[in-house]
């Protein structure tokens, strides 16, 4: 494969497109996993102040905090998305060189079933988040 130039260096292009996936899909289990313990310290503090019968503004507003926290990370994921596909088409054209038992990402799409997922089960989560979040705001205002 052809080396890509950079300030006077050469680099292999194949080598430089799998980086750059693998970082890509490091960060964004990373950020999953971040976004798991953030979310048991939210989840954490809800209970804690039903238990402890917290004022009912208290309430909404960790809600809040709650729906906000997943929407922030559903903004990050599908960011971390969009950088990962850009390299899944570069190693796509890459890989259809090999034989067709070696193409790992063009056989990967053939036969991928959506909710058997990375992308599934983060959203999942994030959406039980939200929903739990908005279900605390409910039962704020409600208890208002």
């Amino acid at each position: 494969m052809v080396g890509l130039s950079m300030k006077g260096k050469r680099v292999d292009s194949r080598g430089f497109v799998w980086a750059h996936f693998k970082l890509n899909a490091e960060q964004r289990l990373r950020g999953f996993n971040f976004f798991v313990v953030l979310a048991i310290f939210a989840d954490g503090g809800v209970l804690a102040a039903l238990e402890r019968g917290f004022s009912p503004g208290l309430l909404i507003m960790l809600g809040a905090f709650t729906v906000l926290l997943a929407m922030v990370f559903w903004l990050v994921d599908a960011r971390s998305r969009q950088l990962l596909q850009l390299t899944i088409t570069a190693l796509k054209e890459i890989e259809a060189e090999f034989p067709a038992s070696y193409r790992i990402f063009a056989n990967d799409a053939l036969g991928q079933n959506p909710v058997i997922s990375y992308t599934f089960a983060i959203r999942a989560l994030l959406l039980a988040q939200m929903g739990f979040g908005l279900g605390v705001v409910v039962y704020g205002f409600c208890q208002w």
